[in-house]
């Protein structure tokens, strides 16, 4: 290995470094009260060596949320090999809700740590759009098979999400403990099952 590659190769591990960081900080303290020397002082590096990596907490705030929904979506769009779009959307509830099962970290960021900043909300809703329309082009392409034919599109999609992230919001947020008797898998799949004869009926 070169020298050029092998500094490369330590400015991405850094990278990755602060990244895991700042994801345990952000969901310790919320996005405001996270600081970069906050993230800093997580990692045992100095405050002003991150600005090498990143101009602000913004900036890796925004890289998470990027990886998250990336990780994500790579998951959803293995399912574009089933045929029929509707057994896709069915498939793809279980796939959402097995990435909150298994990327509980993730998932808080993605969806439950609020940012305050206009231009932050902005580039946020960017990065989860790509998600939405993947889900909403599901959605259409069952509209154009006969199922939900006088739903909107954008409404029905708002639903669908919905009903899938209140079950993984209660599991994420440690709320299933509420259900005496249930354990948590029994509920996420419970709810997968009732997601499912949601769809059905509609």
């Amino acid at each position: 290995m070169s020298i050029a590659e092998r500094k490369q190769e330590e400015k991405q591990e850094m990278h990755q470094r602060i990244l895991n960081g700042a994801r345990k900080v952000f969901l310790e303290k919320g996005y405001e009260k996270t600081s970069m020397r906050n993230i800093a002082n997580e990692i045992s590096y100095s405050p002003g060596s991150l600005y090498f990596h990143f101009k602000d907490k913004s900036e890796i705030f925004h890289q998470l949320h990027k990886e998250g929904f990336t990780l994500l979506l790579s998951q959803l769009k293995v399912l574009n090999t089933v045929a029929d779009p509707f057994e896709r959307l069915k498939a793809s509830g279980r796939v959402f809700i097995q990435f909150a099962q298994e990327n509980k970290d993730y998932y808080n960021l993605m969806f439950m740590v609020e940012e305050t900043s206009k231009s932050s909300e902005e580039n946020g809703f960017i990065i989860a759009q790509e998600a939405i329309n993947h889900l909403s082009s599901v959605i259409r392409e069952c509209q154009a098979r006969g199922r939900f034919k006088d739903m909107d599109i954008e409404y029905f999609t708002f639903m669908v999400l919905s009903a899938m992230h209140g079950i993984c919001a209660l599991f994420c947020k440690d709320r299933t403990a509420s259900f005496i008797g249930k354990t948590n898998e029994e509920l996420m799949e419970h709810g997968y099952e009732c997601f499912v004869a949601l769809l059905e009926k509609s």
